[in-house]
Parts: structure tokens; sequence; C-alpha cells
């Protein structure tokens, strides 16, 4: 298998912390698939810290890394966003989003300042993160006769294919997701079967 087949991203939520003249960076790393997850996260969080003065983000999305943002949310443009964008990509990272919530010390720091507390803080979160390596999969439906049934389980099982969902009426409808460094092979498969996926 070829590097770029996999891609890294973080278990589960993790948290960091930054301290600069009193402003306080609370930084939250969580894995996403979808900006619906992104929007669900920043909603938790403003009501969670509603006193805070910024909720500063950034997330990458897409096993090519194609989809990402940053938002400064009121600091100076370019202080705060970018630098949680480029701490995600430091780590090479994907379906991550980063929000660091701060809470104003009395000091300005300046730009050099914001740069550095909202990347310390978000890398303090990502260091704080369980990094895993996942495979991208390929959702796969398609249905098949009893006859046919056993020839497919079989297969499903020597190579690890996890089934999603299935239904038995007339027919045997299936639902899996395949890795996509195998999705080649099990589409050969079950053409020598005579089955086709539904598009």
């Amino acid at each position: 298998m070829t590097q770029h087949e996999k891609y890294k991203t973080i278990k589960k939520q993790s948290e960091g912390f930054f301290k600069d003249q009193n402003s306080k960076f609370y930084a939250f790393a969580f894995p996403v698939e979808s900006e619906d997850e992104i929007h669900k996260f920043r909603n938790q969080l403003r009501k969670k810290f509603y006193d805070a003065r910024h909720h500063v983000y950034a997330f990458v999305i897409g096993e090519d890394k194609s989809t990402f943002r940053a938002s400064d949310d009121g600091e100076p443009h370019n202080s705060s966003g970018p630098p949680v964008l480029n701490a995600i990509k430091s780590f090479d990272l994907t379906n991550v989003l980063v929000i660091v919530v701060r809470y104003f010390g009395g000091k300005k720091l300046g730009i050099p300042g914001l740069i550095n507390a909202y990347r310390t803080a978000a890398e303090d979160a990502l260091k704080n993160a369980e990094i895993i390596e996942k495979i991208p999969v390929i959702d796969i439906e398609f249905q098949c006769e009893f006859t046919q049934l056993n020839n497919v389980l079989q297969y499903v099982n020597l190579n690890n294919l996890k089934i999603l969902d299935q239904q038995y009426d007339e027919k045997c409808h299936l639902h899996l997701s395949v890795d996509k460094n195998k999705y080649e092979d099990f589409i050969d498969f079950l053409q020598k079967l005579n089955i086709s996926i539904n598009s």
C-alpha cells in the first residue's frame, strides 16, 4: 500500500492551554468528517464559554486535505485563525477541527504575540491527542441471490470487510464499508458472480 492511501487524524477530543499576560487560551481539538459536525462543536463551545471574547477556529477535512478554513473571529486579520490552521497542517492531520477560546487578560499582545499564543495553544491540544492512521473507505450497496450469499460472506470475512447493514426479502441486500485499497478486487469478485452494485 502506498503512503498516500493512508491519512492521519485524531481518535477523540483533546484539549490544550496557553497563557500570556493574563490572557488565557483554551484549545479544543475534535475529530470531524463534515461541516455539520463543525457547526455543532462550535455552537457547543460558544454556549459553554459564552463570556469569552473570541472563539477562533480552523479545520481540515478530506482524505486529500482539500477542504480547509480558518477564522480570526474578531482578532486582527491573519493573527489567529491561520496559526491554528498551520498547527493542524504541521501535524499532517485531516478531518480535524481546532477551536481556541480566548479570555482577554487586559493587555494587548500584539500581532506576533497573538500568532504565538494561538499556534501554541492549538499545538498543545494536538500534542495531547491520540493520533491514528486511517485507510480511506468506500461504501458499497448491492443485492444478491440467497444462493450467492455464502460466497459473498466468506469473501467479506476473509478480507475483513465491514457490514454496515443487511436486509433480506426476496433477495439479500447488503451495505458494506470497503477499504479503498481492497475496493477494485472486491468489485472484480462481485462481477464474477454477476452481482452489480447500486449506483
